[in-house]
This record gives structure tokens, sequence and C-alpha cells, in this order.
């Protein structure tokens, strides 16, 4: 028994898993060999593809394409059209499907609106990336990078609020009242 809701219109190739709870929605398509986690929403018109990994409660607003390499943990959010990129030099005459490179996406991060994730470059828990930004190197853990190429301009929580840390290094999310340490370059939960 089907564990999951697939719009009428969705496409979801053979030899995929997907998770209870989970909805894909119009015109999407997911290819061959795709895992998707329990409880992820899958916006319309985006394309999954082949052994592409979605964990637990992604949320995959419409339009996005996800390609071959790229893993992305519990949580993530990706925003409307943003893409990810698997190959560095990409030419239409010359396959180079040996060639794809992997994206992890960490727990918890978010990618905006319009974004544009170059492969191989890994996305730290909690990281947000600003829409419309073109992120060309490794993102850093609780990083708010915006801009093209993307630069990190300060830090956030894992409720998506800026932390403002002190002189001592120390910082509390006003939502959540939990507090971080930072630390050469390198943000603690406390």
């Amino acid at each position: 028994m089907k564990e999951f809701f697939a719009h009428k219109t969705a496409v979801i190739d053979a030899d995929c898993k997907i998770g209870k709870d989970t909805k894909i929605w119009h015109f999407s398509h997911i290819m061959s060999h795709c895992i998707i986690g329990e409880g992820c929403n899958i916006g319309q018109n985006v394309v999954v593809s082949p052994k592409v990994i979605l964990g637990k409660n992604v949320k995959v607003q419409n339009n996005v394409s996800i390609y071959t390499g790229v893993i992305c943990e519990d949580d993530v959010f990706l925003g409307p059209s943003m893409v990810f990129t698997n190959v560095m030099n990409p030419r239409s005459a010359i396959i180079r499907q040996d060639e794809y490179q992997k994206t992890i996406v960490k727990k918890g991060a978010s990618i905006g609106a319009n974004a544009t994730i170059v492969c191989g470059n890994a996305i730290g828990e909690y990281a947000f990336i600003g829409a419309g930004a073109v992120v060309t190197r490794e993102v850093l853990p609780f990083a708010l990078v915006v801009g093209n190429p993307s630069k990190q301009i300060g830090w956030v929580s894992e409720y998506g609020h800026r932390l403002k840390f002190d002189k001592n290094g120390f910082a509390t999310c006003k939502e959540s009242k939990q507090e971080y340490q930072l630390k050469n370059n390198t943000v603690i939960k406390l």
C-alpha cells in the first residue's frame, strides 16, 4: 500500500523509495533510484534526478532541479526555483556522467529562492543561503551567505535568526533562547 501522496500529473520512475506522508505535487518528476524520506513536500514542477537522496522533512518548493550527486539531510529547505549543478564544465556534445560531483546539504540548512549551488560544495548544518546567491565554495555550519559569488555576512541560529555575538563570543537566539558560542570561526550550540 502506498503511504505517500502523488498528484495524478506527477511522474515517479521505477525503483524509487518514497517515505510515509511525503507529498509530490503537480508535474513533478521523481527519477529512478531516488530515496525520499518521510514527511517531505515536493512542490510543483520539480525534477529529482536519478540517485538523489532526500532525508526526512525536506521541503522542496516549486520549479527546483535536484541533480544526480545531491544529498539533502533531514529538515532541509529548498526555495522556489533554486538549482543545483553536478558538472563543473558541461558541454552538450560531451558526455560527462562519470564526472558528476557530490553536493551535500546538511541538516536544517535553507537555500533561498533562485539560488544556485555549484557542485562539489558542502552546505553546513543550519546554514542559510540568501535568495539569488551563487554558492561557489563550502558554506560553514550556521553561516549566512548572500550575493554572487556568495559571501558570508553573518551567522544564524537553528531557527534562522541572525546571531549577534558579544565580545566574548557568545550569542542567544531571541526566539528559542538557545545559546551559541563562536570559537575559531565555528559556531557551537551550547
